[in-house]
């Protein structure tokens, strides 16, 4: 297979602009209502591996949620490879990301973390500090989310500890009122010679499942 022909720079950024701008209402959509479908449908999540098993059953339940028509797919853990290090370095791995079908480098990324309580929000925190406000995630887009898979606590101390952390001010979301959803506003720090978006617009949703644990191995 021959490598494609890269569209021209500027161009790519403009449509870049454009399919990011504002998506989070429909995406964001999107995943509520597979959560809801994954309470209900109760399936066996492994505790081993909880943050890979409970995005795995996500992402299928957001595949159908949606009708097959839209200009975008979801999909688990795709590499981001705008802002991949020379070789052998790996690439950035996203936990989940709506991917544009006509240009799909256009990624709008979703980074998902387990928090045991409310309290337990640090790597929640550095994940937006050092990943997406360094430019390193959501290279193209000027919006990203991050989900909370809560196992216990109450949301609203989770976003009290996730403002008094970044530190940022949350605000509601006017499409999500009556989900455990903000939003936050950040500038971020553009790398020389890039052309990363420096306003990014971070989403915080908190899917909360009450009962699951985590398996600890044994020493």
């Amino acid at each position: 297979m021959q490598n494609k022909k890269q569209m021209p720079s500027q161009d790519f950024i403009a449509l870049a602009g454009i399919w990011c701008h504002d998506q989070s209402a429909i995406l964001l959509d999107f995943v509520w209502q597979a959560y809801d479908q994954m309470r209900q449908d109760n399936p066996f999540v492994d505790g081993r591996d909880l943050e890979r098993s409970i995005t795995q059953l996500l992402e299928p339940r957001i595949h159908r949620v949606m009708s097959g028509d839209e200009p975008f797919y979801i999909q688990h853990g795709p590499f981001e490879r705008e802002t991949m290090k020379s070789p052998p370095a790996q690439p950035p791995q996203y936990d989940l990301a709506f991917i544009m079908s006509a240009e799909e480098r256009i990624m709008w990324p979703l980074e998902a973390k387990v928090l045991e309580t409310d309290g337990s929000v640090s790597e929640y925190v550095s994940d937006i500090r050092e990943e997406f406000l360094k430019c390193r995630y959501a290279p193209f887009s000027s919006e990203g989310a991050m989900l909370a898979y809560l196992l216990s606590g109450a949301p609203d101390a989770v976003f009290k500890n996730i403002a008094e952390k970044i530190p940022c001010k949350l605000e509601d979301h006017p499409r999500f009122l009556s989900r455990h959803q903000k939003l936050s506003h950040h500038m971020r720090s553009v790398p020389s010679m890039k052309s990363c978006p420096s306003s990014f617009q971070c989403h915080h949703l908190i899917l909360e499942f009450p009962g699951i644990e985590r398996t600890r191995r044994d020493h």
